[in-house]
């Protein structure tokens, strides 16, 4: 057989799968569009997308190739940019045992609900979740975007040593952005190891997030972290209101915010351009539920298993958290004076659920953007906070989180105008993500009935996942 016939035959065997495979162009006419590059939605002059990408957004539409997916939108639609999630916890602790990685259910469910990108912001089994990134990625299992954050850097991962060096940490850093993974997330953290690690990730072109304190007994304020170089704060801004004799909680419960202080952390967060994800909703599912934001919009328990939901619907109500319900309402406060001080641009999502079964963690980013809006953020910048704002945040503004040309083609097309009633984000009609379109309705039965043990015997199965997978300091060597 000469080369040039085993050429030949070897791309009539490639061509009808790469064919079979390619996903339609798609042609989205009608309704109103929210491109998160402006305050208003606006007519819709008419999207295309090709090969996963915003190919045009108006103009000439006629080069759409034939047998390209026509959606026609009702007046009262809207496209708006796909949602992000940058604390959206895969995990779940449903017998008050400790958390597991729910990578089975949540993965659809994100999606259905408009969040086609999530950092799971510390993840407690990094090889499952990294497996999950393949799987989704591979066209094997529905689901978002996938920027996994890798393990806790600190003492939120069992086993961390407080006197793990910095060659140690750098080490790690290595190892996991070898993997694949988009950043990192540090958790009771030191400051020597908080400067090694933001530098190694920085090596890799990686972002680095944390959950911070106040400085009290050896923890970092984020004063600190914004110089050493920080990409992201989450939950409180610190500065000098946080005394260092006292948790974080403690000083945040009652502080306002007309204040020196916090007039000089607004100024620091803007100097060196860090994002602030404040996770406003996450602290009122353990306070008295404000009814405006965790009042039900879907029945969120029936995706557990039947056995499971039976012993949520048995469960005591939760016992209030009084300081978690402070600091719940300071925190819309903090919100939106940051906001009013120009911080707009710097704020991001996430929702940081680690749900009990209660409430599921994919349809917190709706609960988290309303508690943005009840706050006085206006519903445009809102939007924003959750699309473009965050797709900056996580070194991603070139290719995601607004509708412009040459973008990747991640967007939601919804049953009304979120910049009229943000509450329009919960009616999903349509899910685009990379080009591909899904039903959210379909999603969502794809797993009714799937999260949680199917019977007493099976609970074992949702124990802690065991810490294996994390590379040792010693010579820097994975081990299990």
């Amino acid at each position: 057989m000469t080369r040039s016939i085993a050429l030949l035959l070897f791309l009539s065997f490639l061509l009808p799968r790469a064919v079979a495979g390619q996903e339609p162009d798609v042609v989205l006419t009608g309704g109103r569009l929210f491109t998160a590059t402006g305050d208003a939605t606006v007519p819709n002059p008419g999207i295309l997308v090709r090969a996963g990408k915003i190919l045009r957004v108006g103009g000439d539409l006629s080069i759409a190739a034939p047998g390209a997916r026509r959606i026609e939108l009702a007046d009262s639609e809207t496209v708006i940019p796909g949602l992000f999630d940058l604390h959206a916890h895969y995990a779940m602790d449903l017998f008050g045992a400790g958390r597991k990685d729910e990578t089975v259910a949540y993965p659809a469910l994100f999606l259905a609900n408009g969040v086609t990108s999530t950092f799971p912001a510390g993840e407690l089994d990094p090889d499952s979740m990294r497996a999950l990134r393949l799987r989704i990625e591979r066209g094997e299992q529905p689901g978002p975007r996938l920027w996994n954050s890798g393990p806790y850097f600190g003492t939120a991962r069992p086993g961390w040593r407080r006197d793990m060096s910095p060659d140690s940490i750098r080490k790690e850093v290595d190892y996991w952005a070898a993997t694949g993974v988009r950043g990192f997330k540090a958790k009771g953290i030191g400051l020597e190891q908080l400067k090694a690690l933001v530098e190694e990730a920085h090596r890799w072109g990686l972002t680095v997030t944390g959950h911070l304190d106040s400085g009290f007994r050896g923890s970092v304020n984020p004063r600190d972290a914004i110089l050493a170089g920080i990409d992201r704060i989450e939950h409180f801004m610190g500065g000098d209101a946080f005394a260092a004799d006292r948790p974080a909680y403690d000083s945040f419960e009652h502080m306002t915010f007309d204040t020196p202080e916090f007039r000089r952390i607004v100024a620091l967060f803007k100097e060196h351009h860090v994002y602030f994800d404040a996770t406003l909703s996450a602290y009122g599912y353990f306070g008295k539920k404000d009814p405006e934001v965790f009042t039900y919009f879907a029945d969120e328990t029936r995706f557990l298993t039947p056995y499971m939901r039976g012993i949520v619907e048995r469960r005591p109500p939760r016992r209030v958290n009084e300081q978690f319900e402070n600091i719940y309402w300071t925190k819309r406060k903090e919100i939106k004076a940051f906001y009013d001080a120009g911080g707009g641009d710097l704020i991001t999502l996430g929702t940081d659920h680690p749900s009990w079964g209660e409430y599921l963690t994919p349809f917190s980013v709706h609960r988290e953007l309303l508690a943005l809006s009840l706050s006085g953020i206006p519903n445009a910048a809102v939007l924003r906070i959750a699309t473009i704002n965050s797709a900056r945040a996580l070194g991603l503004g070139d290719r995601l989180g607004s509708i412009e040309p040459g973008k990747w083609a991640d967007l939601v097309v919804l049953r009304g105008d979120p910049v009229k009633d943000i509450r329009a984000t919960r009616l999903p009609r349509l899910v685009i993500k990379a080009g591909h379109v899904y039903d959210p309705q379909a999603l969502m039965a794809s797993v009714v009935g799937k999260i949680g043990p199917a019977s007493a015997a099976d609970t074992a199965a949702w124990a802690p996942t065991p810490r294996t997978s994390l590379l040792r300091s010693a010579g820097g060597r994975h081990e299990p």
